[in-house]
């Protein structure tokens, strides 16, 4: 039945699965903060299983694409590990702890503009000030930027307030725990996040040029962050009580987080961006924050105050205006640059177009 609808349309309720899937991975992350499990484990089983999800596609699609492995590529895939898995995910599990699902969803949404904006500086995306595409990333850029401070600088007076009396008898694991935390290290902790995860993206452009196999450099990501983490653990879990999952809650949070985020959210992004290009999974993004906000009202009882909602929505304007510029820039070197004016060299393999790092929402070949 659903092959007989239309695929366009099968796009569009592809990403608003994934989109609903993403957001209830920031509330079942912040369940797992609440129930006491310990943020390096869960980090250490999310990644094993992504990785054992991964691994078997990226070993027989790319076998004649994936080149022998030198000292060289071991060194870029252990910083790509350090600053995409480590840095990355530990930063988000900081700033998830002392703020809320809806605030790192919000600011997730700054992560094209500041992908294009790293970009720019190292000279892999070209900037034209006197084009309406050029203007509008930029403006795009700042806009995110602005957004990110006014949520971390500025709260205000709470606009809505879930009611409390109706969710007293729930469990704890629902209940508000605003209490003790840290809101400026959380808000800077994911703006940290979010420059490593687009750090992440523009490391790869130089990678993938000499190994041309992303989801076989996806997976050694995976390896090399995870083996880090473990050397972590090493010395900071050595309790084996820690490893243990001790409840229902736990477990289901590390299988839905290794398993739908890792996993099936990877699958719809490729086969999304494959078939409808990585500007409509950046267009859904805002999705993934309504979303959230609905799951966080609903499970976690969270308010939402004056500067949350400024700064999302200069967030969320300044995203659809580096999407609508980029899109606006593609079309216009489609019309201008004749078939055969890319040389082999720079041009990329038909498969990579395919890949988007989990969960980014802009491929690294698009900026």
């Amino acid at each position: 039945m659903f092959s007989s609808v239309p695929e366009r349309v099968q796009l569009h309720i592809a990403m608003i699965i994934f989109q609903i899937g993403y957001a209830g991975n920031h509330i079942i992350l912040r369940i797992a903060l609440n129930v006491g499990i310990s943020k390096l484990v869960f980090l250490i089983y999310r990644i094993t299983i992504g990785l054992l999800l991964l691994s078997p596609f990226a070993y027989f699609l790319e076998k004649k694409d994936r080149p022998a492995l030198n000292a060289s590529f071991v060194l870029q895939f252990f910083f790509l590990g350090l600053v995409g898995v480590v840095l990355n995910n530990g930063s988000y599990f900081i700033g998830l702890e002392n703020t809320s699902p809806v605030f790192a969803s919000t600011i997730e949404n700054s992560v094209p503009a500041i992908t294009f904006a790293l970009a720019a500086i190292f000279r892999i995306e070209e900037v034209n000030f006197r084009s309406k595409d050029g203007l509008a990333k930029v403006f795009g850029t700042f806009a995110c930027v602005a957004g990110a401070l006014i949520i971390t600088l500025y709260r205000g007076p709470i606009i809505y307030q879930p009611d409390s009396v109706s969710l007293q008898s729930e469990p704890m694991i629902l209940q508000d725990d605003s209490e003790g935390k840290n809101w400026t290290l959380g808000c800077v902790s994911l703006v940290v996040h979010c420059v490593c995860w687009a750090s992440w993206i523009v490391l790869q452009a130089p990678v993938v040029k000499n190994y041309p196999a992303r989801l076989s450099i996806a997976c050694y990501t995976f390896l090399f962050g995870l083996m880090q983490f473990l050397a972590i653990a090493s010395f900071t879990e050595r309790d084996i009580q820690a490893w243990k999952i001790h409840s229902q809650s736990e477990l289901l949070c590390v299988l839905y987080a290794g398993v739908v985020a890792s996993g099936l959210a990877f699958a719809i992004q490729i086969w999304v961006v494959e078939r409808g290009g990585p500007m409509l999974v950046a267009a859904y993004l805002p999705l993934q924050t309504l979303v959230a906000a609905v799951m966080a009202s609903i499970f976690l009882r969270e308010a939402f105050s004056l500067g949350s909602i400024i700064g999302a929505v200069s967030i969320i304007l300044g995203l659809y205006l580096v999407v609508w510029g980029k899109n606006k820039e593609n079309k216009i070197k489609s019309k201008t640059e004749p078939l055969g004016s890319i040389s082999e060299k720079n041009r990329l393999p038909v498969h990579e177009k395919s890949f988007l790092v989990e969960p980014l929402m802009v491929s690294s070949n698009n900026f």
